[in-house]
């Protein structure tokens, strides 16, 4: 089957009342299925001290989706970076390449992906300026994977083992100017995220596009676009959809960090107080499956972007699959 354009972000969300362990089984289930479907990737993002997802180590399950599936990519959107040593994510990426050649993608992050006490604990109480210490963190890394470092550098002896002839796809994540903008600037893939900064993609995508510099000859820019997505034929479904989107937003504002009850939706979903949220939330493309890739694909064009990445959190993994597998379905066909 040829591959689509689509890639998925997957957060490993712990359902009520389910285990980590059945969560992550339930994340091999959604890889397997998008993959039959002809998706060209499966993302799994970094978050901690979350109680609802299980996504706190990124590489292990990517060692463990990769195994458990046979074409799709898999990877990271992304490996935060502040939160690591950039020698250390050479060599698992590394690693990782050795296991599953042509099949490992790297996505980078400067935001923590936690709170600020969580941040705290992991870089060992060390103060550090993410923006500032970004810029030196993706140089050393992709010296790492083999640009290599200027003659005299002390890194320059060193070897991020296994050594390799492949690396992982590298990408620049981003939901704010600074991603797109530095992946320009440097020559990197960029992946913006439309379901955090709706009203920022479009014109920060297309002038990523304007302004990128090759990296090397022959480089040309490319870029990706994650949106919150949902579709079934259903009405309820998608308006439960929506409803657990908006509480979990909530939540994490309050700072929440449990799994959302199922009756706990529903009664929000035919709530009065969900009636009167806003007509129109531009983050979610939610409704039927053709209607739903109608959507996308005007965003596709306005934001110029290679590729778009389908969010589709959710209480209920069965639903959220069906819906990865309608829009593959419906993308096809249109």
């Amino acid at each position: 089957m040829t591959t689509l354009p689509l890639a998925v972000l997957d957060f490993v969300g712990i359902e009520y009342g389910e285990s980590a362990s059945a969560s992550i089984d339930g994340a091999v289930g959604v890889a397997r299925a998008v993959e039959a479907a002809g998706y060209r990737r499966y993302w799994v993002s970094e978050h901690h001290n979350m109680t609802s997802l299980a996504c706190s180590a990124p590489e292990i399950l990517i060692a463990h989706l990769a195994g458990r599936t046979e074409r799709i990519r898999v990877g990271a959107a992304g490996i935060m970076l502040p939160n690591h040593a950039a020698f250390k994510v050479a060599e698992t990426f590394r690693t990782l390449v050795a296991m599953h050649p042509g099949r490992i993608d790297l996505g980078l992050g400067r935001a923590p992906g936690t709170d600020p006490l969580t941040a705290h604990v992991l870089r060992r109480g060390i103060g550090a300026d993410p923006g500032r210490e970004f810029p030196g963190q993706v140089a050393e890394l992709l010296a790492f994977l083999g640009d290599g470092f200027p003659e005299g550098h002390p890194y320059a002896p060193l070897v991020a083992a296994p050594v390799v002839a492949e690396r992982p796809e590298v990408f620049v994540l981003g939901s704010s100017t600074y991603g797109p903008t530095f992946a320009a600037v440097n020559g990197l893939r960029a992946v913006f995220a439309h379901h955090m900064s709706p009203e920022l993609a479009v014109p920060l995508l297309r002038q990523y596009r304007r302004e990128f510099q090759p990296r090397h000859d022959g480089d040309q820019p490319w870029s990706a676009m994650s949106v919150l997505t949902f579709a079934s034929d259903d009405d309820a479904d998608v308006r439960e959809f929506e409803a657990a989107w908006t509480l979990t937003m909530r939540n994490l504002r309050r700072g929440v960090r449990t799994p959302l009850r199922p009756e706990e939706v529903r009664d929000f979903a035919a709530s009065a107080d969900f009636e009167r949220r806003e007509a129109y939330d531009p983050r979610m493309v939610t409704g039927d499956a053709a209607g739903v890739v109608a959507r996308l694909r005007e965003l596709q064009a306005q934001a110029q972007v290679d590729e778009l990445v389908m969010v589709t959190p959710g209480l209920d993994r069965a639903r959220r699959t069906a819906s990865l597998v309608a829009v593959a379905d419906a993308w096809r066909s249109s």
